[in-house]
């Protein structure tokens, strides 16, 4: 089944390299996000998650979990771990989900259900589509999804980014628009009508197009 923006993130239960979790009890009252890697000690994806362990407090300013997830054991991982440390500066400083029967992957339709039953034998070229970046809200939803090919590292500045716009978004009904930074106008979202939109900045807005009403970002 294919996933979309606003459907409820498969719940699942998994080996982590800090223990069993399940993913929806794992999360809790606040944000996370699930990205995951076709495969232990590829190059790309040891770059990455070492940037992401040294994010890691900039994630939790925001009340958002980490949780990596790549098709091997955690054993594999946690050997794969001290590569990482050795030379990226960041120790792994999150869960990363073992996967090895491909259950996980297949749940968020980043494989195929006829890929088999297990990672052995598998390159990470046949588990290429396996380059997912999901953000979930507390509501256990998928706010925002991004995928890319092995060959790119990923930015994850920008999923910060997008973490706080999706925030913005869900606490204030507001957009951001492009290239928008933290402190940056923002825009009043469309379901809000100008009567309410007058309660919420009785200083005004400025609209350059009808359809379009930019305020100050709130606080």
């Amino acid at each position: 089944m294919a996933l979309r923006i606003n459907d409820e993130a498969p719940d699942f239960s998994a080996e982590t390299t800090e223990g069993p979790i399940n993913f929806h009890e794992w999360i809790g009252n606040g944000w996370a996000i699930l990205f995951s890697h076709p495969k232990d000690f590829t190059p790309v994806c040891t770059t990455e998650l070492g940037y992401m362990a040294g994010l890691k407090p900039e994630f939790e300013k925001r009340n958002c979990k980490i949780l990596g997830l790549s098709v091997d054991g955690v054993s594999d991982h946690a050997r794969w771990s001290k590569d990482i440390e050795d030379t990226q500066g960041h120790a792994v400083n999150y869960p990363l989900v073992g996967d090895p029967e491909l259950q996980v992957v297949k749940l968020y339709d980043m494989l195929p259900a006829d890929a088999g039953d297990t990672s052995e034998g598998r390159t990470a070229a046949t588990n290429a589509t396996v380059r997912s970046v999901f953000v979930i809200g507390p509501d256990k939803k998928i706010k925002a999804m991004l995928i890319y090919p092995m060959s790119t590292g990923r930015n994850f500045d920008e999923v910060l980014r997008l973490l706080d716009s999706c925030q913005l978004t869900a606490k204030h009904q507001v957009a951001t628009p492009v290239n928008w930074k933290q402190g940056d106008d923002v825009i009043i979202v469309p379901s809000v009508s100008d009567e309410q939109a007058k309660e919420k900045y009785p200083e005004g807005w400025n609209s350059p197009l009808p359809y379009m009403r930019i305020v100050p970002q709130p606080k």
